[in-house]
């Protein structure tokens, strides 16, 4: 009688798989949209940062999100800004201190 019962559920437990593998593939992919998005409306490959040091506290500590936007107005002294350095993967944040002209 149990026997019976499992070879039942099988079909079923195959179904439930491959549901639970299409909902954690459309789970990834609704991700990929949203961040893909908001790369779009804030004109940077790199909408979201992580505050990687303590260089920046009080204002942002460690393990901070910082969500980050391109604009075309010249930086000022005490904006935050985010910037790479030539062959690094890490994006460094710092506050500008003194905004000169070139």
């Amino acid at each position: 009688m149990f026997a019976s019962q499992a070879q039942a559920l099988q079909p079923h437990m195959w179904r439930r798989q491959v549901a639970q593998f299409v909902q954690v593939l459309h789970v990834i992919a609704m991700a990929l949209a949203v961040w893909k998005g908001l790369s779009l409306v804030t004109n940077t490959e790199s909408p979201v940062v992580v505050v990687l040091s303590g260089s920046m506290e009080p204002a942002f500590h460690r393990g901070d999100l910082l969500f980050l936007t391109m604009t075309s107005k010249p930086i000022e002294a005490g904006e935050i800004t985010v910037y790479r350095v030539p062959k690094t993967e890490i994006p460094i944040v710092h506050r500008v201190v003194e905004a000169r002209d070139k």
